[in-house]
């Protein structure tokens, strides 16, 4: 019968190898402090078999400061539940601020679709005319909403 460890891929522990596999060389390992305070000395932790379980247990969170477009510093608290957490929906879920600059981005995405396809829109934008009197209409608009 064979004795099993946690690591980077489960590997039989039989002394010839290490339990963890060497990490492929087309990953980045990211190694952080996810913690504000710091253990005065180390403590072994027994029972936690899965990440879910360590995240449950030491239920870490770190303070980022964002910077907005007028250079005012935006602090906010990450919090770590689950790996996705670590990815890019699950950080941006977590916070205000970065949702704006998403939603922001999204809809600079589909203004620019719209000004690649849109042929009638192109040709208007061509003209200096068409272009100002263009301009002249989404101003007035923005000047109306507020």
């Amino acid at each position: 019968m064979y004795s099993y460890g946690i690591g980077g891929q489960e590997r039989k522990l039989d002394n010839s190898s290490e339990a963890i596999s060497e990490i492929p060389l087309n990953r980045t390992l990211l190694v952080q402090k996810l913690t504000t305070n710091s253990p005065l000395k180390p403590v072994v932790v027994e029972g936690l078999k899965t990440p879910e379980a360590v995240f449950a247990h030491f239920k870490p969170e770190v303070g980022v400061n964002f910077e907005d477009e007028q250079g005012n510093v935006v602090p906010e608290k990450l919090q770590f539940s689950s790996l996705g957490d670590f990815g890019k929906k699950g950080i941006i879920n977590q916070s205000a601020f970065l949702q704006g600059l998403a939603n922001e981005t999204d809809d600079l995405q589909k203004l620019l679709r719209q000004l690649k396809s849109n042929k009638i829109l192109k040709t208007a934008l061509e003209n200096p005319e068409y272009k100002a009197a263009f301009l002249a209409a989404i101003q007035a608009m923005m000047d109306e909403l507020d």
